[in-house]
């Protein structure tokens, strides 16, 4: 049995902290200077969010990677399992109130990459895309990559480490991932892919990255 403030996972004989319940709405909102716009995280909403999510997954540039492409049912379903989730949860971001991406927030404890590294409790790690074409450039993903890692700081002081595990040969997110303190692990294997860890450390990002 877990203690208090635990919960126990017995297929892996491991305790992991108790976690809050899924945030709602909003949960970031930051206006970035340097591109002149206002940055915002929501959380995804399905009767909102469902055609656009659609739409990005099957564009063949998010599909390279994400492997999700398919009708509106069935992205309906993913992001219905996402919200009911317990250790995860998606958002949508927004620059001016538009959306622009997708984004999913773990915990690496309880998800797939625990397994393959030596986490700490409260490591927190993100799954990425950009959906509209519009805002790829590098100072937009400078932007929000910075803009998620501070919301993710804030949104829990204990959390010492946020974690990715991108498919290794996703270059062009690797090229930008420096610029919210992220650097490269290892390689590692996962059933249905190649990925690479990269992790992103509290102090760097306060000391040394910034916003």
């Amino acid at each position: 049995p877990a203690r208090p403030g635990m919960q126990f996972d017995d297929a892996r004989q491991l305790a992991f902290p108790a976690r809050p319940p899924r945030p709602q709405g909003e949960v970031y909102r930051r206006y970035d200077p340097q591109i002149k716009r206002t940055l915002s995280f929501r959380v995804a909403d399905v009767a909102l969010d469902a055609e656009r999510f659609t739409r990005w997954m099957n564009a063949p540039r998010v599909n390279a990677f994400w492997e999700m492409a398919g009708p509106q049912a069935e992205q309906e379903t993913y992001l219905c399992k996402q919200l009911d989730s317990t250790y995860c949860y998606p958002l949508i971001g927004c620059f001016d109130d538009e959306p622009f991406g997708y984004f999913e927030i773990y915990w690496a404890a309880e998800d797939r990459i625990g397994r393959h590294y030596r986490w700490q409790p409260f490591d927190r790690g993100l799954h990425m895309l950009v959906g509209e074409e519009q805002w790829r450039g590098a100072p937009f993903i400078r932007s929000w990559l910075r803009g998620l890692s501070h919301y993710l700081w804030l949104d829990e002081p204990r959390t010492q480490r946020l974690v990715a595990e991108p498919r290794f040969d996703n270059q062009r997110l690797f090229r930008h991932l420096p610029v919210a303190g992220f650097e490269t692990v290892k390689e590692f294997d996962f059933p249905h892919k190649r990925s690479r860890l990269v992790m992103s450390q509290r102090g760097r990002f306060f000391g040394e990255v910034g916003l």
